[in-house]
């Protein structure tokens, strides 16, 4: 840290080295610094600062870690022209992302039997778990070029959804360019079920109640009262997407795109060649694929309030769905010119500020929603863009790792996790033992430290402090 730089509240330069073409950010509190072991993601930040046509930095969020190439947490922006495409920029799980939505009902009016009854109601409806798919639902080729073309439309116009949640989705749920040619016969396989499911691991359906209000204008706005019930939601592209990155990682290493990269796993090839927009065309329509699970999922959530509780599903409105693992073509000043870049964001999440013309006019005056979902046993928090143009407009996209998978089953073995949490007054419903045990509260960083560092740094501000009580993990 001796010659690292303090440039902002927050924000530290990591000075070039080697064959690094940009510096490095961090975007880090005092406290992070002194608390946390940085050194093995720093090491991938600076990996990513040698790739091709890489302007600006290549940043960390404060809730980075390890990961595939890219750090999870790590925020990298491309010349169009110069730059590269690498799928470890954007993760396996192409748009994993999460969205929020608010019902018009106060969480404590719950009774204990309400609440029960409600999250297995959810469990029902939402297929979770390693490579679970629905038995009702398989998706034919008609439906992936029908997805291709409409993105989440796709859902909304089946009547999966509310009209009004359109311009409540990122980029309205739509990125151009998408083509199922550019999709192999195993990733529309293993994705023919899945439509509707959350998968395993950190994926999760979250309800709990709005706790604390920070800026009560914002919140009015959005219609974000204190007490109230939300409902969060965590998944991605499932094994479609997953395919799709396995896919295009193998056929690139196998081309010799690696070759000279200070590490393969940040295998990239121009975004201009053919191979990159064949890339960019596959990983349009896992976006749209993911976007289209989320909405099925929040239509099943809605169903089940319906149900138990006897709630509207108008009662139910989104608020916002974001991404975070992304890549994204976006305008942004470079050497004070404005010039189209293609920002890649891997467990980070987009941050833009009051006034940005992609953003719907609910969103005009406050900057963009932000999801920063923490962990099962204590917050998640609302946040709003602030579209610092430091970072690309970006923000972190939770709490993050702070003990490994393997690490946190080893620490909670032989321990009856569902009355831990239930202590906690949190109800936990999965398929297994093994999830519960990976996704324990203290698995995660303090979620409330990281969102202070990003407020410090002037990213994005807090608006609510979210409580969780009822939580069904993959």
């Amino acid at each position: 840290m001796s010659d690292w730089k303090q440039i902002a509240p927050a924000s530290w330069l990591i000075p070039q080295t080697a064959k690094m073409r940009v510096p490095g950010l961090l975007i880090a509190s005092d406290r992070q610094l002194k608390e946390e072991n940085l050194e093995k993601p720093l090491e991938q930040v600076r990996n990513v600062a040698t790739l091709p046509g890489i302007v600006g930095y290549s940043i960390a969020m404060p809730d980075m870690h390890w990961g595939y190439g890219f750090p999870i947490g790590g925020v990298a922006a491309m010349d169009l022209q110069e730059g590269v495409i690498s799928p470890g920029g954007v993760g396996y799980d192409i748009n994993c992302g999460v969205r929020l939505a608010l019902a018009h009902l106060p969480f404590r009016t719950l009774s204990a039997a309400t609440k029960k009854q409600l999250l297995e109601k959810i469990f029902q409806r939402i297929p979770s778990g390693t490579g679970m798919g629905r038995k009702d639902r398989v998706l034919e080729e008609s439906d992936y070029l029908a997805i291709t073309r409409q993105g989440v439309r796709f859902s909304i116009e089946k009547g999966i959804g509310l009209p009004e949640d359109l311009e409540r989705i990122e980029s309205f749920g739509f990125l151009e360019g998408a083509d199922l040619q550019a999709v192999s016969s195993d990733a529309k396989l293993r994705g023919r079920a899945q439509l509707g499911t959350i998968g395993s691991g950190n994926h999760f359906v979250e309800i709990g109640e709005v706790e604390k209000i920070f800026l009560p204008d914002i919140a009015e706005r959005w219609q974000v009262e204190e007490g109230q019930t939300y409902i969060l939601i965590h998944t991605g592209s499932r094994g479609f997407g997953h395919q799709i990155c396995q896919d295009f990682l193998d056929e690139f290493l196998r081309k010799g795109f690696a070759k000279d990269l200070v590490d393969k796993q940040l295998v990239a090839v121009p975004i201009q060649s053919p191979e990159g927009k064949a890339y960019w065309a596959a990983m349009a329509l896992a976006a749209h694929f993911a976007f289209n699970n989320r909405q099925e999922i929040l239509h099943n959530v809605r169903s089940a309030f319906a149900e138990v509780c006897s709630l509207g599903k108008e009662e139910i409105p989104l608020l916002y769905d974001v991404c975070h693992n992304i890549a994204k073509i976006e305008t942004h000043s470079v050497a004070g010119t404005p010039k189209k870049v293609c920002v890649h964001r891997k467990g980070a999440t987009r941050a833009f500020g009051p006034e940005h013309p992609e953003l719907a006019p609910l969103f005009q005056k406050t900057g963009q929603p932000v999801l920063v979902p923490g962990d099962m046993g204590r917050a998640s928090h609302l946040m709003a863009g602030v579209g610092n143009p430091l970072t690309w407009c970006s923000c972190c996209h939770g709490a993050g790792r702070a003990r490994s998978r393997v690490e946190s089953m080893k620490h909670w073995k032989g321990r009856k996790l569902e009355d831990y949490m239930q202590n906690r007054d949190v109800l936990v419903k999965a398929h297994s033992w093994k999830t519960i045990a990976e996704e324990m509260p203290d698995a995660y960083k303090d979620v409330d430290l990281v969102v202070d560092a990003v407020e410090e740094a002037s990213l994005a501000r807090k608006v609510a402090r979210l409580r969780p009580h009822l939580v069904l993990k993959g």
